[in-house]
């Protein structure tokens, strides 16, 4: 049985498209609390959370039973590589994708995509082909990369929710890693202005292991990428954040050898934040197959002992927050014949089943749902600012909503992957937790493996803000 079959409890003939007045759940995350509530929404907005006994309206009630319902899911680490890569992926396929994983908002990268969001004239492109093809709302980061440090504070009034860079080849040629000087030119541009530094937290050290191994090992390739290359890259990072108090973040964080460092530079008093992914928290090195290049990502998967850290670390709030990094590509570009990990692209595409492969592993381990929507949905938020509207279930918020059974299990099969390409480390894998409905401003976008006939999202372009705000 797969997990269409499974959503019976909604009982409703409410069609996809249609806008929702209130929500009935037995299972509704007020708070930290799970309680008995009614969602009344007004207007795209969450109006007022009532205990069923409070609530008398005359409106059609979506009653999903037992379905939990919280906040949608925020995904700030997403490549949806258009323009210029559409064969990879596009914001049609992806934005469907991340509806039936509950995902209500993501925000894109500026690179796969051809041009990157590396300029003015590229962002308001990049909106261009957004446009009409979003099914959730969809926030854009810009790209810093040498020589473009004037295209930053125009990119800002503009809407970015901030900027990305690289310490290492970002792995296509258009988008080019930044100098040490590089980033205080940028640095200077983007004090004062609130907004925030994403670094891909790699950098080139010493070291000789790829050309000696097998390259169709997994070994290889992790020896290859070895921890000391994000321990410094993150040196350098805390550095550059005390320095000049500009909010930088850490995107997916594989290592955790680099947290004692993230930890002092905090306590010193940086406006530091760091993410970690699904795939560094649901695989292990030891486990992938030789020549599995679907498993292949920088910075790598890394070992047991290393995940678990990863998750005591989460636990304790040394980490803020859980994203997908979703990077796909076309399936030769995986070199699975081959099975060559030194030549395949890096990158996994999960963005659909992030919800499923985070609580498969959290529950496991003592989480609660309040955790999940804290790492998954308000921290995420607040890193691009968007907290004021999106990751919470509060009056005054957008009624983006998420319904699901957190104690059921579904095998994830080719045919219900809704991303371009199917190839992902997960097919075959069985989950808990099973994505019923997704409610978006009031709208209902998903239901039960069916979308919506039109794209109901748009965009958020973020209003320039003089005062720093921090996490």
């Amino acid at each position: 049985m797969d997990a269409v079959e499974r959503c019976s409890e909604i009982k409703t003939d409410m069609e996809l498209g249609s806008t929702v007045s209130a929500v009935r759940s037995n299972r509704v995350l007020v708070g930290d609390e799970v309680c008995p509530a009614v969602i009344v929404i007004k207007d795209e907005k969450i109006h007022q959370i009532l205990s069923h006994g409070d609530f008398s309206g005359a409106c059609e009630v979506l009653d999903v039973g037992d379905s939990v319902v919280m906040p949608g899911i925020v995904d700030s680490h997403v490549h949806v590589n258009e323009p210029g890569r559409t064969s990879w992926e596009g914001f049609w396929t992806a934005t469907r994708a991340a509806a039936a994983g509950g995902v209500t908002t993501i925000v894109d990268m500026p690179l796969n995509s051809i041009p990157p969001t590396t300029t003015l004239g590229n962002f308001r492109d990049k909106l261009r082909e957004a446009t009409g093809k979003c099914f959730v709302d969809t926030a854009f980061w810009g790209g810093v990369i040498p020589g473009n440090q004037l295209e930053l504070q125009p990119m800002i009034q503009a809407g970015v929710a901030g900027f990305k860079c690289f310490l290492i080849h970002s792995g296509v040629e258009e988008f080019p890693h930044v100098t040490d000087g590089d980033l205080h030119t940028a640095m200077k541009q983007l004090q004062g202005t609130g907004s925030v530094l994403l670094f891909h937290a790699e950098t080139e050290v010493q070291h000789t292991t790829e050309e000696d191994g097998d390259p169709t090992q997994y070994s290889t390739f992790l020896q290859s990428r070895p921890d000391v290359m994000e321990t410094e890259a993150i040196r350098t990072v805390t550095e550059l954040c005390l320095q000049y108090q500009v909010r930088c973040h850490i995107v997916h964080l594989s290592s955790a050898e680099p947290l004692k460092l993230i930890q002092e530079a905090r306590q010193a008093g940086a406006p530091l934040t760091v993410e970690t992914t699904h795939h560094y928290l649901s695989l292990c090195a030891e486990n992938i197959p030789a020549g599995a290049t679907q498993f292949k990502c920088c910075p790598p998967i890394r070992g047991s002992v290393n995940q678990e850290q990863l998750w005591s670390a989460l636990k304790t709030g040394q980490i803020d927050m859980v994203v997908s990094d979703h990077s796909p590509c076309t399936p030769d570009l995986k070199k699975l014949d081959s099975g060559d990990f030194t030549q395949a692209w890096g990158g996994i595409s999960s963005l659909q089943f992030g919800l499923p492969l985070f609580w498969s592993s959290a529950s496991k381990r003592g989480f609660q749902l309040s955790d999940v929507v804290r790492l998954l949905s308000r921290r995420t938020a607040q890193l691009c600012r968007l907290d004021d509207q999106k990751g919470s279930l509060a009056p005054g918020y957008d009624a983006d909503l998420v319904v699901w059974d957190p104690d059921r299990e579904f095998q994830i099969k080719e045919a219900s992957v809704h991303h371009k390409n199917k190839l992902t480390p997960y097919l075959g894998v069985t989950l808990q937790g099973v994505v019923c409905a997704t409610i978006i401003r009031g709208r209902l976008v998903y239901r039960e493996g069916s979308f919506c006939p039109e794209p109901l999202g748009k965009h958020l372009l973020l209003p320039q803000r003089k005062t720093q705000a921090q996490l």
